[in-house]
């Protein structure tokens, strides 16, 4: 499909990244960006949140969008988690291979890093004052408890891992994870300092994958927006492809389009000119 053909296609589903792309650097939906996404959910457009938080971390964004009313979802855990905002159905959820776990506390705590999952409504950690740690509880605005015994003390299932370090030694450690976790679990960061532990195969792609063929959508008549390396499966997923142009320049190189800032509602840029100018 050349550009052309893009911008008159009708979209039916626009799915966002949150943090760098949705939200702006205070973590909010700025009034514009909010009053762009609520016109598109009044053309029947659905919304979806895709993101490596935890549900409860996406929740409070999704309430403020009226998903609910609007039959909108969300991918949490980076797909790992789909659900209905409808009826807050899951509607599929992959765990976490627990018998990995151990491998990963000690890898993290041989790096000198933290590690970090979440139970219930509320984050657990390895050192709660960890400013990584404490950055993660920012971004999903939730509390933060600390695990003396982090392995023993932790309840099944989870649905993923989070290791947190300085951005230099952290990459370095994704390198070896990767290499002795390969065929079993996927390592790739969502920020410099943020390594997501997930179940094999989970990406946003995939899971956005499932979710349109449960509602007859095709990728044709998706959109998709992002910011970061863990987007990029459904950047280019997806019939429009978009990235931020605060993303990384080989992220923007693979978009389609590639819209401002999330500083400078670069959401409600594509939502008017390729939603709203139909």
């Amino acid at each position: 499909m050349n550009k052309k053909s893009k911008l008159r296609m009708k979209y039916k589903m626009i799915v966002l990244d949150l943090d760098g792309t949705l939200t702006n650097n205070k973590k909010e939906i700025t009034p514009r960006t909010k009053e762009a996404l609520m016109k598109a959910q009044a053309k029947g457009v659905k919304i979806v949140l895709a993101s490596g938080r935890p549900t409860y971390g996406i929740m409070p964004l999704a309430e403020e969008l009226e998903l609910k009313k609007n039959c909108g979802f969300i991918l949490a855990f980076n797909g790992g988690k789909i659900i209905d905002c409808s009826d807050c159905r899951t509607i599929f959820e992959q765990k976490l291979d627990e018998t990995l776990v151990p491998l990963l506390y000690h890898a993290a705590k041989e790096a000198g890093m933290q590690i970090l999952t979440y139970q219930g409504e509320g984050i657990v950690a390895t050192d709660k004052n960890d400013k990584y740690v404490q950055e993660e509880a920012r971004i999903n605005k939730m509390p933060v408890e600390e695990y003396d015994d982090f392995l023993q003390q932790l309840v099944y299932p989870v649905n993923k891992c989070l290791i947190v370090g300085d951005p230099a030694p952290l990459h370095q450690l994704e390198i070896k994870l990767k290499k002795e976790l390969e065929g079993r679990m996927d390592v790739y960061r969502s920020a410099d300092y943020f390594l997501e532990c997930v179940p094999l195969g989970i990406d946003k792609a995939r899971s956005l994958d499932r979710l349109i063929t449960t509602l007859g959508i095709t990728k044709e008549e998706v959109i998709a927006c992002g910011d970061g390396y863990n987007d990029l499966s459904m950047i280019n997923f997806s019939g429009l492809g978009v990235a931020m142009s605060n993303a990384a320049d080989d992220i923007k190189a693979q978009a389609d389009y590639v819209t401002l800032s999330n500083e400078e509602d670069g959401i409600a840029h594509v939502v008017d000119k390729f939603i709203l100018s139909e």
